[in-house]
């Protein structure tokens, strides 16, 4: 194994300005970069961060956990907040809690214990995740939580405006003729289920509207008991609703299929969801959504926590809230129940 010493000789320079180079602490002309660029390949030399580490107490490495890498809106954030990190000169690790706090609770230790100096946190919605985020958040290590926040706990997070964001989606619906509309949530546990929840009885509200007992469902993360809850609603309703609001999605997914599997379509009933389904649109019909900037989310997280990191005590606790935009579909515009006119809803602001 090649060393950073052979490394120095076969790129012309010392050994400290390699390691300058590899730490990124010290400026490094672009002659001598592109010198010692080329050695370390040629060597295939690859430097021993843990040991380095244990010298500097610095790894340059921060941690992110979400719950699912297959979640399109996950994987933007994750992609866009490796690129801001590279960016400070701070290696990503990607770890997925799968959506159980057990599950999560190992994964922090595991990344702690690899010296990560900082932490992006998507946490995980079954009970525990509260005291977890509260731990981490007391021992010191800095921490950015993303999407799903905690509450009366004193940490820098990023997420979207989800009472105007989720009101978007209920606005459109209402302005097609829609009055019997349906909303799936998932765990209402999540703050930002609630607030989402929330947004949208504010702009039926405000519509001299109401969302129906019978027709807000509250679901899991599981896909077969999204589909079995969706299935339940649309059978069992006193009166079958014309729109369906999905407050995630991973629930929109799960009640494309309730709605297939109950032999209906968006011919049938409009569709609207929280999150674009895929990363393009293969979909037909085209689905309506509101669509979270993932990308500036994950970059202005891993800014947020590389500046902690940097500087633990600069200024006051981030609360950043970026807004959503609406997608228009065909999957909520190919169907209008013919009723009365309603009043055009009003801003969640």
């Amino acid at each position: 194994m090649s060393t950073i010493k052979e490394v120095a000789k076969l790129a012309g320079v010392s050994i400290g300005t390699v390691s300058h180079f590899l730490g990124g602490s010290v400026p490094v002309s672009e002659e001598l970069r592109r010198r010692i660029s080329a050695a370390i390949q040629k060597l295939d030399y690859h430097p021993n961060h843990v040991a380095r580490s244990l010298k500097t107490s610095r790894t340059k490495t921060i941690g992110i956990v979400v719950p699912d890498f297959g979640i399109p809106f996950f994987s933007k954030m994750i992609r866009s907040a490796e690129g801001a990190a590279r960016a400070h000169g701070y290696s990503l690790v990607a770890v997925s809690s799968d959506d159980d706090t057990t599950r999560q609770n190992e994964l922090v230790l595991l990344l702690r214990s690899q010296r990560v100096e900082g932490i992006l946190l998507v946490s995980a919605s079954g009970q525990g995740s509260q005291l977890q985020i509260r731990k981490l958040v007391n021992s010191g290590i800095p921490v950015v939580c993303l999407d799903r926040l905690p509450e009366d706990i004193e940490v820098d997070s990023v997420c979207v405006e989800d009472r105007t964001a989720a009101g978007m989606g209920i606005s459109h619906l209402i302005s097609m003729g829609h009055r019997d509309i349906a909303v799936l949530t998932g765990p209402l546990t999540l703050r930002n289920e609630r607030e989402r929840l929330l947004g949208c009885k504010k702009v039926m509200q405000r519509s001299g509207l109401k969302i129906s007992p019978s027709l807000l469902w509250e679901t899991t993360f599981q896909h077969e008991q999204i589909i079995e809850t969706c299935k339940k609603g649309l059978l069992s309703a006193p009166k079958r609703p014309t729109a369906l609001f999905c407050s995630n999605g991973v629930v929109g997914l799960g009640a494309l299929r309730a709605i297939a599997e109950c032999k209906l379509s968006t011919n049938d009933i409009a569709f609207g969801t929280f999150d674009e389904l895929v990363e393009h649109d293969i979909f037909h019909p085209s689905i309506t959504c509101v669509v979270q900037p993932a990308q500036q989310l994950g970059s202005r997280a891993a800014e947020i926590l590389v500046e902690r990191i940097q500087s633990p005590s600069a200024g006051p606790r981030y609360e950043i809230r970026l807004p959503a935009s609406l997608k228009i579909g065909e999957s909520s515009t190919s169907y209008r129940p013919k009723l009365a006119r309603v009043a055009p809803a009003q801003s969640t602001s």
